[in-house]
């Protein structure tokens, strides 16, 4: 008689929504193998362990490794403090690799360079669910695995500079001068910075942390370029918002470019980086150049798709997001409060048994929530060992209210549901997003938020492009 070999489920990535898929299947006692491509768990996270998040931390931490951590008897953070990246990282990641359910299943420092059925291309069909996802190693090894949860994320895929989403000429050749994302500019890389004429791309809560960060060192210029023509509502709500560390952040930037702290170039793209980096861009319609010590680029991230190019995976065709997700997340339509809930269901590919999971299912649009991704998680992982019933299941817990993003990667931000989806009400005169959302809701649309709860997918056009500037999410 022929012997059945249950392989594990391969999880990519250790950083938040990988070791909640693990904590799941260890909870199921279903076999699992976690690769990470960093030398730790949360090698991503470690990247801004200095920026403090918006949201507490009872949003911040999965049931399933909640259940486990408690059993062990971790010591909780208080759950209405808010943690930084290094304490998320410290207290909550570390311990639960740790925990005897999942630290012998991590193998760190393995990095997964593409994913195929065994002995098949993604042309084949016949036997195809029969056979065994191949998992290829950068180092050659190959591991088998029954079913395949990618969370790896996209932290290390940065946006380039160029509007066009291109880089611009000279950015490669510049890259020692060029940082991406949120660099620790008052702690280890301070010397990099201070005192020297730094350019700062991007309009998001990102950008702000960075300019801010960088007004406050002695002697350093601060520009600050973005795309957009007028700041908008790009300042969020201030004490309007539903969260104030959120919304002071917001009101600090403006009062930075109100004192001339900082100097706000818009619109402004970048054409070419020169030697002794010399920024030649458009400004206001006119050809400048720039020059500066450093540049640092905020303009968001999006997922890598070639390790999943032998297997039947699809993608959204403008924001390389899970194709079913699309309509729900699309930031020309929507702002961050009308996400909704998904799971499994949303999440099924072509390829059985393929899952994209947290910041990678998103693709480049900003709205991902971490707590969603842990419902992702709980989801996914009850449809893999056939509870069809918890896979179905929305077991999401939150306010209808104040759903917006956070520094360095989307974080899950909520108060009071007794606030609007982006803050509650504001003046007229406020330059903020609740607005639009209060008005919304006001007006008895179906969701919270700026839209309706099934919206139909539209092309992005010149005029969703303008709706995507009254959005939440930067």
């Amino acid at each position: 008689m022929k012997q059945i070999i249950r392989h594990p489920v391969a999880v990519i990535g250790a950083g938040p929504v990988g070791l909640a898929a693990a904590a799941h299947l260890a909870l199921r006692s279903e076999p699992f193998l976690v690769l990470e491509a960093g030398p730790s768990v949360g090698h991503a996270m470690a990247q801004w362990a200095h920026v403090r998040v918006f949201s507490p931390w009872r949003f911040n931490i999965d049931r399933a490794a909640r259940q486990l951590l408690e059993a062990a008897d971790w010591q909780a953070p208080d759950p209405e403090a808010m943690p930084t990246g290094g304490e998320l990282l410290a207290r909550y990641l570390k311990p639960l690799a740790a925990h005897p359910a999942l630290a012998r299943s991590i193998r760190l420092n393995t990095r997964v360079s593409a994913v195929t059925r065994q002995g098949m291309d993604k042309v084949k069909s016949t036997g195809r669910e029969e056979r065994p996802f191949a998992l290829r190693l950068s180092d050659g090894e190959t591991l088998l695995a029954r079913a395949v949860i990618d969370a790896s994320g996209t932290w290390f895929q940065p946006n380039p500079i160029g509007a066009d989403g291109l880089p611009v000429p000279g950015e490669a050749e510049q890259a020692a001068h060029i940082a991406y994302g949120i660099p620790d500019v008052l702690g280890h890389e301070r010397a990099r910075y201070a005192g020297k004429r730094v350019l700062v791309i991007g309009s998001g809560h990102s950008a702000f942390n960075v300019l801010l960060d960088l007004a406050a060192l002695p002697d350093t210029r601060v520009h600050w370029a973005m795309r957009r023509s007028e700041p908008g509502n790009v300042f969020g709500g201030g004490a309007n918002d539903a969260l104030p560390a959120r919304g002071a952040l917001g009101a600090e930037a403006r009062r930075a470019v109100q004192s001339g702290r900082v100097e706000l170039l818009a619109p402004f793209r970048v054409q070419a980086i020169k030697p002794g980096l010399t920024v030649e861009a458009e400004h206001d319609g006119e050809d400048i150049a720039l020059s500066v010590d450093e540049i640092v680029v905020a303009t968001g991230f999006r997922p890598d798709l070639a390790m999943n190019r032998e297997v039947r995976v699809t993608a959204d065709p403008w924001l390389e997001a899970v194709p079913a997700l699309a309509p729900l997340i699309d930031p020309n339509l929507h702002s961050c409060g009308t996400v909704r809930p998904h799971g499994a269901k949303e999440l099924a590919q072509p390829e059985a048994d393929y899952y994209v999971l947290g910041m990678k299912s998103y693709g480049r649009a900003p709205t991902f929530l971490m707590a969603t991704g842990y419902e992702q998680a709980r989801s996914v992982v009850a449809a893999l060992v056939g509870d069809h019933a918890a896979a179905a299941r929305v077991e999401l817990e939150l306010p209808q209210t104040g759903v917006c993003t956070g520094p360095a990667i989307t974080l899950l931000a909520v108060e009071s549901a007794a606030a609007g989806c982006c803050g509650g009400p504001a003046p007229a005169e406020a330059d903020a997003c609740c607005v639009a959302d209060a008005t919304a809701k006001a007006a008895g649309a179906d969701g919270c938020g700026c839209g309706p709860a099934e919206p139909a997918k539209a092309p992005a056009t010149a005029a969703t492009a303008a709706t995507a500037a009254k959005g939440c999410c930067g």
